[in-house]
Order: C-alpha cells, then structure tokens, then sequence
C-alpha cells in the first residue's frame, strides 16, 4: 500500500512480545542475562575462548555502561571539526562534544551460558536489545554474527554453537570509534541481553504482526499474521488466540490450522466488541494469548499487551487520533539517563515520562536513532505517541567514523529490524528514516530517501514516514521534502508558509524546535533576547531568551502553530538535557552535557518546564514566577519578573507594593503572547508575590517567593516512598539546601554526602551543572543553584532503606523507604 499525503487512513492495533511463563510446558523461555558478566577495557587475545580466565576482571551486571564512571577528561574523543548544522565556516577543537567521558575502545564482555533445558529438538537465540558497538558475539569460542550499529535490536540463532553437554560460554567484544558520535552514545551492553529457547517449531523473533482494518463503537477487527519456523503443514499445525481485556475477561477466540497455501505464516481475523480505544489520555491495553500445536503437542505460547487506535493525516487538518484533531506535545529525547548513563533501567525510564506527563507532553521523538524497547512498552502503558528515529547519518557523513562507513551494507537490515521490532506497538506513531542528513542536498540524497521510505512502507504500510529536515531551500526545490510522508522541519517556523505553498501535502510538523538554552536557577543581566550568547561561567540564562543561531525562543513557534492549521504540532529539542553537545559551550571546556532541556540532566525542571505547561497542560493550574529573589548587591537594580501562567492575567508585588497587572495577547513580540512579563522591577529584598486571575478578572491563585537567608538544612523529597525489590528500581530523592525558615537557598553550592543503608545502595548523584566535572557514583556532589538529586537502587531483598544526607554546616536529613515485593 501506498501512502497519498492528501489524506493518510492509519488504524492499527499493537502487538507486544513479552515473556512467556516458563512453567507452561516450558514451550517458549525468555531469561534475561543480567548477573555474573565478567568484563574488561581493552582488547584481549583469546578472551572468547572458553578456557580462558578471566577471574581478574571486573564482575558486572548488565545493562552496564562502561564509561559513566569517568574520569571526566577534554581528551576523551577531542574533536576537530566544523558542524555544518550549527551554521561554522570552520573547523574548531570540541572537547565536551561527546561529554567527555572515556567511552572510545575496545571492552570485553564474559559469562558461562545455561540453556535450560536445551537439547534435541529445541532452539535457542540470543536477542540483544542493543550494544554499543561493533558487536562481535561468540559462543564457545566461535563467532555466531556481527552487528554494527550501537543502537538497533539484532539476534543470532545459536543452536548449532552449543554444546551437548550443556557447558557453554558467551562473549562479547565491543568496540567504540573515534570521532563517531556527536553525542554521548554509551558503551557496553548498555541494553537487555536475552537468551530464548524453543521448541524446532517456533514462532520466531519478531514473528508476528497486527493491523485492524475497520474500528467502530461496535467491534473492531483484528488481523494477526503469524509467522511459523521449523515447522510445516504435515504437522498439522494449529494456532490457537485469545484476547482478554484489562479485566482479564476473554473478548475474542480463535482456532486457526495452517493451510499449504500459507506459505507458514498463520492469518487470524478476529473481532473485539465494544472495543475501549488507546490514546494518551486512555492508554488502555489488551491481552492477547496464542498457543501453537503441532496436532495435540503445544509447541509454542506467548502472551502480549496491545492497543487498539486508528489515525489519520489529513491535507489542511493535520492529524487526527481515534477521529479526533489534535497536535503533538512533544519532546526530542536522547537515549541517556543522566547521571546512569546510556545504561537502560526502567524504572528511571518512568521517572522521565511521568515528569514529562506532568508537564503535558503526549510524544516523543526518539533522537537520532532506535529506542530500548522498554521506552516503547512505558509508552504504551503510560500514553504517549512515538515517532521512532533511524539514523543520523546516511552515505554523506556528519562526523569522521560515523554511520556512513555502514550505510550501503547495513541500513536495510537496521530499518527492518527496527520496523519489525516495534510496528505491533500502538504507542508508534510515526517512523523517521533520518535526522539533518547531509544527503538532503547531495546528489542522489532524495532517492536514497524514497528507498529507505519503500522499505518502511513494505515492511508496515500502517504507519506514514517522516525526516527531521533542517536545509530548507534544499529539500523543498530538489523534491525530498515532497516525498516524505510527513514533512519534518527542524527550526523553520517562519518558512511554513513557504513550504505550505511548495509542497503536496499541505501538512507538517515541527519535527525539532527551540533549542533554547538555559542552566536552572541561573539568571543573567540585563535580560534581552540573544544568540550564541555565552558567559566566563559556562552557564546560560533561565530567564529563557537565549537561543543558538540556528534556533528560537519557544514563543517563536507557538506562535506558528497556533496560526496554522496544517501544522501537527511539535518536538521540542529537548525534553531533558543530555551528555554531550554542549551548546554554546562546546569549544570551552569544561562543560560535559547541554543545555537545551526543559528538564536538567537531574530531571529537575528548569523554568521552561514551566513555560511548556502553561500551554501544554491545560487541566492543571500553573503559576511559576521567576527569577528567585535573592540578590545581595543587586539592590536598586531592574531585575525582571516572569510569570509562566495559564491564567490569562496576573499582578506582581513586590514588598506588597504593586508593580501592574499584566495580561497575555497579541503583539508583535512573541514573548507577552505567552509570558507574563514585568521588565523595570527593581530589586529589594522581602518577598515576590504574583496573584493570578481568570477571564473574568476574579483572583483565582497566588505564588510568592522570599528572598532567602543563610544556608541552614539539608531537606530530602523523595519521588516515592517504596520500592520493589528487584535490585533494579530506583528512587529518586531531591536534595535542597534551605534556610532557617524553609526557603530555598538559590545560590547554595555546598557539598553534600550521602549514605545509604539497609535494603539498598547509593546509586548516583546528579546536580543539573554542565560544568561540574564531579563524578555521578561518588556518594558525594556540590548543589548547584541549591539542589541535587540522589538516586537510590533497592537491592533484592525486602526490608527499609536510608538515605542519609549530611553537609558541612548544614543540619543533616533521612529518608526511608520502603522495598518489597511487586503487588
């Protein structure tokens, strides 16, 4: 099928794989290998030999990043380079570009393999849900497959590798390049490692697929395509599905034999009644369980969740979900988690999408490349639209060792499995074949565009294709744009028009917009709307006026998508701030990770969070003033006020003496369209105060700030107050340095330890200062702006467990928390 951008019919219903209960006839197992790993730096002669020892390395669990734990360095992966999208003429030394942590070479991965029972007639694979990089994979001293790219899912068939015996040993050798990123990528097996046994007759990796042709209030209709391996008709071969909905009641049935004219692949059409539809606002999920038989034998059985939604892209509307039109609240984000590094952990993952839930996004941009495959199942059970990103780099290449060199052999191969691994997914929206390629105005850029688009489409013919186009003049007048599925722009909200009138589809998207850069709690003087502008600290402004030349404000867009009915909505660069790429700040060092997120490395909201929510989160009051109101030796001196409100008007005292009542509306400046905004306040200390009112003038909420004394006490605020004990979940406690009488100290960088004791370990730290070269798994780091976060990792015993913060002068603070079994 394909797709015509005038009017695009998307429904689709989303299939899971998940694990399988081993204890039902042991017919499908899917261990995860996270415990016993031995790993190395560097490269070792015969280290994927079985008999060699390894008992002097390092003891690891997996998901691990090799490089999180420093030293921070200006020569770790120093490059020399001119960035084409950031508009330089030449080439200038970037030590932080890849946040400066020693992820470049080569590291070795070990461990005895069991295969629970394994032997005649039953299969076994390796699924890696992603290795950073160059994945050389051996089993018992043979390698079983190669894959390059850091970030897809691949698997290996590695029957024939073990032995009878069943005494095996798995290894891994990684390898990093230099000069092959633009950001932080991580390193190691920074991802789930799964070992899957079947029965010869199996349903393989990725196997199956499920579409809904037709959706009403009555039924929808559910199309499963099952595919079948090691098995044939002679067999007698049988799937047997059930769906169940949310309250475990079986909805739909079906017994499906497979015919010779199958060509060994099972098609089940079934019908839900009544069916409760998937959204972000109703994420509401089904159960779907199959059995395969082979005559009475059960061969294999796997349940999953899934979704059931239909779209729409129209011309001149825009995008519509479940037949209603709305736009995309939507943030970029890239694959690390701050202070844990690229390694993946699910539970850090939900912290980042209630946050962002909280602030009313309802999608994300997986930047530049594929997610972990537990981002896409949050965001299935938490509500939110994906567009899932390929590549950042095609034949023409950004950076010396990037994906280029892999390009004509590989990205075939990457984009399958990518589709195939999440295109049964109702949160995927949208697939991105690219980000700012610089074959977008090379010769031939636009048919490696319409290739790479064909293969998506022949794979999911469900779902429309986008790019994150950033050379406007390029992709509108040699016919890549116009190709697209979707049109991506990455900061171009003054050439919609333009491209409105140029291209076929009369509809687009703000693919990447923003980039405004700001530090929390950092505010800068005089206060004006600027440009690459940068400071002896290494900080930006939070009074969020400050951009990249290539960028805007956020005001700058809204204004655009507020204008125009084809726009779909926005992706704002970014969601949080990320290891690498620190604008405007990447050719002075030290500064280690950027600046553009609404949220800091910490996840500690930046003031902007509160601009996006006055706009995004309708539902919820917001009413945020800024700056903070202490200022010794500012006395006297114009200090501007904001207010980030979704009340339409507010006034501002200062000391109880009003300042004037401002209100939102149209101007010629985008800012006083979303902003409140008070520019000649002059500086006293005492206390801040905005009272807001509603449309009808009535004062409906007030928010005050005082100005703040010395530094007192340490207070701990922890995101919850219980834990499983699985020794993988987190909990993430806010660390604030207040005075005597509670205010936030906004300056505060004392240093502050940590302890952590009973059911638990000291996990991480992270401050949100990109210029801080301090280490993320030290029990210890300086507060910056007056706050920190400590992250706290249960162990895998039920009991209570401490945090205990202590500062120099500070009186000390605890936190328990509680660890348990899951209910």
């Amino acid at each position: 099928m394909r797709f015509f951008p005038s009017f695009l019919s998307l429904p689709g219903l989303a299939l899971l794989l998940t694990l399988t209960n081993p204890a039902a006839a042991q017919s499908r197992q899917d261990i995860l290998l996270t415990s016993n790993w031995k790993f190395t730096k560097g490269d070792v002669a015969n280290a994927a030999q079985p008999g060699f020892k390894d008992d002097k390395w390092q003891t690891v669990s997996v998901p691990h990043d090799w490089a999180i734990y420093g030293p921070f360095s200006s020569t770790n992966d120093l490059q020399q380079v001119k960035i084409e999208q950031n508009n330089e003429k030449q080439a200038t030394t970037k030590a932080g570009r890849t946040g400066g942590l020693p992820f470049i070479g080569t590291g070795w991965y070990r461990r005895r393999l069991a295969v629970p029972g394994f032997g005649p007639g039953k299969r076994a694979e390796l699924v890696f849900d992603g290795a950073m990089s160059n994945a050389h994979v051996f089993v018992n001293g043979k390698e079983v497959g190669y894959w390059p790219y850091g970030y897809n899912s691949f698997h290996f068939d590695i029957t024939s590798f073990l032995n009878p015996s069943g005494d095996n040993t798995l290894a891994v050798r990684l390898e990093n390049q230099p000069e092959a990123s633009r950001w932080y990528p991580g390193a190691g097996l920074y991802r789930n490692v799964h070992l899957l046994v079947t029965d010869e007759v199996h349903i393989p990796v990725w196997g199956t697929y499920i579409t809904t042709p037709d959706i009403t209030a009555d039924f929808a209709k559910v199309k499963l395509r099952t595919e079948v391996a090691g098995g044939s008709v002679t067999q007698n071969l049988r799937l047997d599905t059930e769906i169940r909905d949310a309250a475990g009641t079986v909805v739909a049935t079906l017994s499906t034999a497979l015919a010779a004219t199958d060509g060994q692949q099972f098609e089940q059409n079934l019908v839900v009644p009544q069916p409760r539809l998937w959204s972000p606002e109703t994420p509401v999920l089904y159960t779907a369980s199959s059995k395969l038989y082979a005559g009475s034998a059960l061969k294999d059985e796997y349940q999953t969740r899934f979704g059931i939604r239909s779209f729409t892209f129209e011309a001149n509307k825009g995008f519509s979900l479940n037949g209603q039109l709305r736009r995309f609240r939507g943030v970029c984000n890239h694959h690390d988690l701050g202070p844990l590094g690229a390694a993946i952990n699910t539970a850090a993952l939900r912290r980042q999408l209630t946050l962002l839930k909280d602030l009313g996004a309802d999608a994300i941009r997986t930047t530049h490349n594929m997610p972990a495959p537990e981002l896409v199942s949050l965001a299935d059970e938490m509500g939110f639209m994906l567009i899932v990103e390929s590549f950042d780099e095609w034949k023409k290449p950004k950076v010396k060792n990037g994906y280029s060199q892999y390009f004509d052999e590989w990205s075939e191969r990457d984009v399958v499995n990518m589709v195939h691994r999440d295109r049964n997914h109702p949160s995927v929206i949208m697939w991105s074949i690219g980000n700012e390629v610089p074959d977008q105005w090379a010769p031939g850029g636009t048919k490696i565009a319409k290739r790479l688009q064909d293969i998506v489409h022949r794979e999911d013919p469900t779902r429309p294709v986008t790019a994150g186009m950033d050379q406007f003049d390029a992709v509108v007048n040699n016919g890549f744009a116009a190709l697209l599925d979707v049109p991506g722009f990455n900061y171009k909200p003054h050439r919609y028009p333009e491209a409105y009138t140029k291209l076929p589809q009369a509809l687009m998207l703000g693919s990447e917009t923003a980039s405004t850069v700001s530090s929390r709690g950092v505010y800068k003087f005089p206060v004006v709307v600027a440009k690459d502008k940068k400071y002896p600290d290494n900080q930006s402004s939070s009074y969020d006026l400050e951009a990249c030349n290539w960028s805007q404000t956020p005001d700058e867009e809204f204004v655009q998508q507020d204008a125009l009915n084809y726009l779909m909505g926005e992706f704002v660069w970014t969601g949080f701030d990320y290891l690498g790429e620190p604008t405007p700040y990447d050719e002075s060092w030290p500064s280690h990770s950027s600046y553009f997120g609404i949220m800091d490395l910490a996840g500690l909201p930046k003031d902007r969070f509160y601009l996006y929510r006055s706009r995004w989160n309708p539902t919820a009051p917001t009413l945020h003033l800024l700056p903070h109101w202490t200022w010794p030796g500012r006395e006297g001196q114009t200090t501007p006020v904001f207010c980030y409100t979704n009340y339409p008007s507010a006034e501002l005292f200062v000391n109880g003496v009003s300042q004037g009542r401002q209100t939102k509306g149209p101007s010629d400046k985008p800012q006083t369209r979303y902003r409140l905004m008070w520019s000649d306040v002059k500086y006293a200390p005492g206390s801040l105060k905005v009272v807001a009112y509603d449309a009808q003038g009535k004062a409906v909420g007030e928010e005050e700030v005082r100005t703040a004394g010395k530094p007192h006490h340490i207070k701990l605020v922890t995101d919850r107050s219980s834990l499983v004990a699985d020794g993988q979940d987190l909990a993430y406690v806010t660390v604030r340095v207040e005075d005597a009488q509670g205010n936030l100290c906004p300056e505060a960088a004392n240093e502050v330890q940590f302890k952590v004791s009973g059911a638990g370990k000291f996990r991480a730290a992270a401050n949100g200062n990109a210029a801080s070269l301090e280490l993320f798994h030290e029990p210890h780091m300086k507060a910056f702006q007056g706050q920190l976060v400590a992250v706290v990792q249960a162990s895998d015993k039920a009991g209570n467990v401490q945090l205990q913060a202590t500062g120099k002068g500070l009186k000390s603070a605890a936190v328990t928390i509680q660890t348990g079994s899951a209910k």
